[in-house]
């Protein structure tokens, strides 16, 4: 088993715990500041990641991001990188129900080369939902980034959306298993 590139762990935990960094920075240190933190994770992931051209975009919105945080000192373009984040993963997984195989039923092929055509009709509608989940939690993200205080903010960015994600992991995998079962009983 490959063991993780040590910047690939960094840089996903700093994006992890990103919006209470933020929280906790508010106050103490200049957005400025922060924004060189969100710039040094995009330079680390583009420069360290042997990652596909599709998920560069990631990156990209970081510096994109920092960059008017850097101009004008300013904390909302730090707030708005979760935003960002949401809407790639909307695009990413929209524009596999546009042209198929959508991004759930390539990871199922992973496991299971010959999909049935049930499974291939459910990993289509699980995209479906992921992509529900990414613009409802990009609208929250955004709604809080722009009229919550930074403390509202940083709970649902940094707390509450990632256990929203986790309800739906657990919940499809529920409803995964009951469609199994009806499909092989």
């Amino acid at each position: 088993m490959k063991r993780p590139d040590l910047a690939q762990v960094l840089t996903t935990l700093v994006v992890l715990v990103y919006p209470l960094l933020v929280w906790y920075a508010h106050g103490k240190i200049e957005p400025r500041q922060l924004a060189l933190v969100l710039l040094g994770v995009a330079a680390l992931r583009l420069l360290s990641f042997r990652m596909g051209q599709r998920y560069r975009w990631m990156s990209l919105a970081a510096l994109l991001l920092a960059a008017p945080a850097l101009f004008w000192n300013a904390l909302l373009p730090l707030k708005l990188y979760p935003v960002a984040i949401s809407i790639g993963m909307l695009a990413l997984f929209g524009a596999s129900l546009l042209r198929p195989p959508s991004i759930i039923e390539r990871f199922a092929r992973i496991q299971d080369p010959d999909l049935p055509a049930f499974a291939v009709a459910y990993t289509r509608r699980v995209t479906q939902v992921w992509c529900l989940f990414f613009a409802f939690n990009g609208g929250i993200a955004f709604a809080t980034a722009v009229w919550a205080s930074e403390a509202v903010w940083s709970l649902y960015t940094g707390l509450i959306s990632y256990v929203f994600m986790g309800a739906l992991f657990a919940g499809e995998y529920l409803v995964r298993l009951y469609v199994r079962r009806q499909h092989h009983a």
